[in-house]
């Protein structure tokens, strides 16, 4: 099943959030990501809020292979985590994005598994996080005007613990001004935004910074950054 592409992502956020609207816009995003290989196979997964009063959020349906990623593969879960619509299981990592936009305010969570996320927070793992500064890319940030900044990335080590790593990435976020994005150990990149178009640039903005910071620590032979 193909959804008809949505040209304006800001356009849905005009008016209350449609829950057909928002698993259209998040299976387009995920097999575009599949395209770019920051989400192969069945990795990944991406939510939207539905509501704050209740608490709703759109969220991919564990398991699936994000080529073939369609709206029927969204599902809507509450603010414990439970699917109240919807066809399959939520993804293992709902706890993390729920997390997120409480913590954050987020209305849009997307989650990737790139190359070079993977080497990134694996070489930067002792410091405990990698800052990114001086690139014109950065402007792409919520909030950020210019160049002349610089970005701190936590690196925090993967766990299968959802409640205790949801903890540990909400003490880490509470220690930035105003964060973007973090990194799971040889797992991705979580990153966000006031809606779906501003998450998707964020993922965009980090991914292209962090196959920078890669392909320049290989060139050059570093072992950081």
């Amino acid at each position: 099943m193909i959804e008809p592409k949505i040209e304006n992502y800001s356009e849905v956020w005009e008016r209350p959030a449609r829950f057909d609207e928002l698993a259209s816009l998040l299976s387009e995003i995920g097999r575009s990501f599949y395209a770019r290989g920051w989400v192969l196979g069945t990795s990944g997964n991406f939510s939207a809020v539905v509501s704050r009063n209740p608490l709703r959020l759109a969220i991919t349906s564990s398991g699936v292979d994000k080529s073939q990623l369609a709206a029927d593969h969204i599902l809507q879960v509450n603010a414990e985590g439970k699917a109240v619509a919807g066809v399959g299981h939520p993804s293992a990592e709902t706890l993390l994005h729920l997390m997120v936009v409480n913590a954050l305010g987020a209305r849009a969570v997307l989650h990737t598994h790139s190359v070079w996320s993977n080497i990134v927070s694996d070489i930067q793992a002792r410091e405990g996080g990698v800052r990114i500064e001086g690139f014109e890319m950065l402007k792409g940030l919520a909030g950020v005007s210019t160049h002349d900044y610089g970005e701190w990335i936590p690196i925090i080590e993967n766990s299968q613990d959802m409640v205790a790593l949801s903890e540990s990435i909400a003490q880490k976020l509470n220690e930035q001004p105003r964060p973007h994005g973090f990194l799971l150990r040889r797992h991705g990149l979580y990153t966000w935004g006031r809606d779906v178009a501003e998450a998707k640039r964020h993922v965009e903005i980090l991914e292209f910074l962090l196959e920078v910071l890669g392909r320049t620590a290989h060139a050059t032979g570093r072992g950081s950054y």
